[in-house]
């Protein structure tokens, strides 16, 4: 099960970098990365599915048009009725609002949160009760620092594994499967990085 610690706050936050795994540009000039900030931008948008928070979505959608550029399968928070108390810190999904998108990398190292590889730094919230501060937001998978997949090792969760549907479970930040926050990596390096999360429910 996610064991992301998603509730301090960690200096690493500059350390995120432009630094998304590349894809071969389409020939075509409108495809050519970038092209859909450039024509208005995009940003990330996380739907809560109050019934499973374990069976939610991640769109990254163009700016104006609304168009869903990339969609994925995603889970915030621990489930139950604590998952979806968005003030219960390294239990509950993220609060619904706007947040910044503060920088992604695809080689982050552990650290205090234990995220590694493929990871997208989103601004601290404050939650409904105007006093808790949610703090360390990423979106992030399970994996090693270079991006691959550890050993499985029978009866425990890997930190660096995805194990199955447990692992959309999280401590707080959003989680996707490994090859999904790929595929979202690549379509942000093609129609243009997005600068903020919108969060729904």
């Amino acid at each position: 099960m996610g064991r992301r610690i998603c509730t301090a706050s960690l200096a690493a936050a500059a350390a995120l970098t432009a630094g998304p795994a590349t894809t071969t540009a389409p020939a075509h000039a409108a495809e050519r990365p970038g092209a859909a900030a450039r024509a208005g931008g995009t940003h990330l948008l996380f739907d809560k599915n109050r019934r499973d928070p374990a069976d939610s979505r991640v769109r990254l959608v163009q700016d104006g048009t609304g168009k869903v550029l990339a969609d994925f399968r995603a889970g915030s928070g621990q489930g139950g009725t604590a998952g979806r108390d968005e003030c219960a810190k390294s239990k509950g999904w993220l609060p619904d609002g706007t947040y910044r998108v503060l920088g992604h990398t695809t080689r982050k190292r552990g650290g205090r949160d234990g995220i590694n590889g493929y990871a997208i730094r989103i601004t601290d919230k404050v939650c409904r009760d105007g006093r808790t501060r949610r703090t360390a937001l990423f979106l992030h998978s399970e994996m090693r620092p270079d991006g691959t997949q550890g050993s499985a090792t029978p009866g425990r969760d890997n930190p660096y594994r995805w194990d199955g549907e447990s692992d959309y479970h999280s401590m707080g930040c959003v989680k996707l499967a490994p090859a999904d926050i790929k595929h979202l990596f690549a379509a942000a390096q093609r129609y243009g990085w997005p600068t903020t999360l919108k969060v729904a429910s």
